[in-house]
């Protein structure tokens, strides 16, 4: 069962989001709440597999919230999924550099909606290789490189063809095809890539690939 927290201040959006969450089987919403104070306390309490949060939320906005969700060592387990009206933009940046695991536009539509809560809870980034070029290109390659060399300096050889591969919007499945090798041995490299590199999820791996220079913008 998929345990599902849903946050935004707008309470028509809520119940349409949850109306959908609930035709589903192996899906439960555990919690709603309309800013992000209510948001960490809920997360706390109910340790759930998906925060779903809107990005501008009084008291306090989606950023910090998943900001202290991220920090906080007892929610290790919660994937951060932000909720904008906008698209790709400031703002979601910032939430993915905070810790999100990606974003959804409120309009998206239902099947795609919750094929992205099912992504999400499996550990996998909901970063498309469009978007991620997109994100990549407005604003990764216009902020100063991150100095990650010692970290990049501890992946083997395999480990970083996968940071690259992930980097450029490959699932597990295709990088396990792409380098002739099982689905299993795949994501072990990312889990291991992930540790060492300290990131919480596949798009904080995205990011410190791109900052660090690993991967240039506008590669192949």
């Amino acid at each position: 069962m998929i345990r599902v927290l849903l946050v935004d201040d707008q309470p028509l959006l809520r119940s349409g989001f949850r109306a959908l969450l609930d035709m589903e089987d192996d899906i439960e919403v555990v919690g709603e709440a309309a800013d992000g104070v209510a948001a960490v306390t809920l997360a706390r309490r109910h340790r759930p597999d998906i925060a779903l949060l809107d990005i501008q939320m009084p008291v306090m906005d989606g950023i910090e919230a998943t900001r202290r969700i991220v920090a906080d060592p007892t929610l290790t387990g919660v994937h951060v999924v932000i909720l904008t009206n906008y698209g790709l933009d400031e703002y979601v940046f910032d939430a993915l550099r905070a810790g999100a695991a990606g974003f959804l536009v409120k309009d998206v539509v239902p099947e795609d909606f919750l094929h992205a809560v099912r992504v999400a809870a499996r550990g996998d980034a909901l970063l498309a290789p469009s978007i991620t070029r997109r994100l990549i290109d407005r604003y990764v390659a216009a902020r100063p490189r991150v100095d990650a060399g010692v970290g990049l300096a501890g992946l083997t050889g395999r480990e970083r063809e996968t940071v690259v591969l992930v980097a450029r919007g490959l699932s597990t499945a295709e990088i396990a095809a792409r380098l002739v090798i099982s689905p299993l041995t795949a994501k072990t490299h990312i889990n291991r890539a992930m540790t060492k590199l300290h990131a919480r999820d596949r798009a904080q791996l995205v990011i410190i690939a791109y900052e660090s220079g690993l991967v240039a913008p506008g590669g192949g």
